[in-house]
């Protein structure tokens, strides 16, 4: 449920996000996506995170990230961590847990209603402290894949859960014919 006169921030998970709409079958349509957040509130910030490789001569997320940056997104990156594991597979890490988090404590008294684009369970305790601070939380992500993208206790605490598959015909667009990678192959948790 949204209010016309609130005030909205919109915060997402990149590689969560992601995942989550390529187990259902589509890609956002990042510009839609925040036309449709407008038109339900009054958007005061739409940030969108993610891990970037330094170290590679091309990063496919990069064209998306320069076209966030440069059409109303507030970008928040950091490297992301390459390591080899134990049966010597290239594995990239980086979390932004903390970043949202942080980011969305500090903006909770200037806004009405954060909109959390996760199914990570760890976001609960954030959900939680952003409610007791007296906004209101709705999280996106999916019940509807296999296995499901939300964690359980995440969707129990949000004031509003927001299954992804109902937006696909209004944020959505027909996936690429071109295999992407999972934003640069970081691992979404759920």
């Amino acid at each position: 449920m949204f209010y016309k006169d609130e005030r909205l921030a919109l915060f997402i998970d990149g590689s969560n996000l992601y995942a989550a709409a390529r187990s259902l079958g589509f890609d956002i349509d990042y510009k839609l996506l925040r036309q449709e957040f407008m038109r339900r509130g009054k958007l005061v910030r739409a940030f969108y995170y993610t891990a970037l490789l330094e170290n590679d001569e091309y990063s496919p997320i990069r064209p998306l990230v320069d076209w966030l940056h440069y059409n109303g997104y507030t970008m928040v990156t950091k490297p992301a961590k390459e390591y080899t594991d134990s049966q010597g597979r290239r594995k990239v890490k980086g979390n932004m847990d903390i970043e949202l988090t942080v980011d969305a404590m500090e903006l909770a008294p200037r806004v009405d209603h954060i909109v959390l684009f996760s199914g990570d369970g760890d976001f609960r305790p954030l959900v939680e402290s952003l409610q007791r601070q007296g906004v209101r939380v709705s999280v996106v992500s999916t019940i509807r894949s296999q296995p499901p993208m939300i964690a359980d206790e995440l969707r129990r605490q949000a004031d509003n859960f927001i299954e992804l598959d109902e937006l696909k015909d209004v944020i959505g667009r027909p996936p690429r014919d071109l295999p992407l990678p999972r934003d640069n192959g970081v691992v979404a948790e759920v």
